[in-house]
């Protein structure tokens, strides 16, 4: 059964797919500029002249060609009652509207399928793990100390792009010292100095599916309280590791973790969740937090980073992607997690 076909189990009424990373999930067409809709017998594929011919060899779809200003001409020719995605630009939402649709919000359909990998996917995302494997490999050969995140992080690119990534990440994450604290911060123009952590988070595609690794690497011997946070966060997701498996609900893996550090002197400086699912988006469904509403099944495949972030001092994340099975999970990380000394 295609992918088309499991979502029409999934339906009550035709659904009009918008979001573009769905669309290439469920036939394989990527453009920007495009549209789905799945009815009971059959799929109309709509986008403009430039994607026209790789939209014609799309497999099981009708290809409509419309003008550039999509939505205005759906709004012009379909009908009835549809379901939406509710990610929909509230702008289009109106043009649809306007022109006599009966739309029905319709959350998450897609997502939900997106979210248990096929083997054809754990095969993309094995390949992205095994090329970041050997980039964060290579990359304890590149100078740290004196050298701008961002000059770092530029070497990174290169490494990926030499050891058969397909795409990298619009910006790797490179947080030296304070910088470090921050979960999602740029690489910049701080010189990385001696005696501190720097927080590593990068990952590329192989067949658009994605890895996502961070580790943190010291730039010389350490203090007593880095070397405590450090070891509190591998405890952390030693104990995730351990305990997550299919029957789990997010909120129950991410106490995994974040009971160990709440149970540290570093109680509350985990301040995201455990992790997030993987695939197409570099963030998707399930997510593993203290707001998850997900319960993990098999072949979902999820990132496990717990962290420590003390503002403006430092921070420590460690992150690895598995797949989850009824039994535990399957680690696709192999790159070392003990706290390696970078120069």
């Amino acid at each position: 059964m295609n992918r088309i076909d499991r979502l029409r189990e999934q339906l009550e009424e035709p659904l009009l797919v918008t979001n573009l990373v769905n669309i290439r999930y469920l036939c394989g067409f990527d453009s920007s500029n495009a549209a789905l809709l799945v009815e009971r017998d059959r799929a109309r594929l709509f986008t403009d002249f430039r994607y026209i011919d790789a939209a014609l060899a799309v497999p099981d779809v009708e290809v409509v060609q419309t003008k550039r200003s999509l939505v205005a001409e759906l709004a012009e020719t379909l009908a009835g009652t549809l379901g939406f995605e509710t990610v929909l630009p509230y702008a289009q939402y109106q043009t649809l509207a306007a022109g006599g649709i009966d739309l029905v919000p319709r959350s998450g359909v897609v997502e939900a399928l997106r979210a248990v990998k096929d083997e054809r996917e754990l095969d993309a995302l094995r390949r992205a793990c095994k090329i970041t494997d050997r980039a964060f490999e290579r990359l304890l050969d590149v100078s740290f100390i004196g050298r701008r995140e961002r000059d770092v992080a530029w070497d990174l690119v290169q490494i990926f792009h030499e050891e058969g990534a397909e795409a990298v990440w619009p910006e790797f994450i490179v947080g030296s010292g304070p910088t470090g604290s921050q979960p999602h911060g740029r690489a910049g123009d701080r010189k990385i100095g001696k005696h501190e952590l720097v927080v590593v988070d990068a990952g590329c595609s192989i067949g658009g599916y994605t890895s996502d690794y961070t580790r943190t690497f010291a730039t010389g011997p350490l203090d007593e309280e880095l070397r405590e946070a450090y070891e509190v966060v591998q405890l952390a997701q030693d104990a995730a590791l351990g305990g997550i498996r299919a029957g789990i609900s997010g909120v129950e893996a991410d106490a995994l973790a974040r009971n160990v550090i709440d149970a540290s002197p570093f109680r509350g400086a985990m301040g995201h969740g455990l992790g997030h699912g993987l695939g197409l988006d570099v963030h998707e469904d399930p997510r593993l937090s203290t707001e998850s509403t997900d319960v993990l099944v098999p072949g979902n495949v999820v990132t496990v980073e717990p962290g420590v972030y003390l503002g403006g001092r430092f921070g420590i994340r460690i992150e690895d992607d598995v797949v989850v099975t009824d039994r535990g999970i399957e680690n696709l990380t192999g790159f070392r997690k003990d706290l390696v000394e970078v120069e």
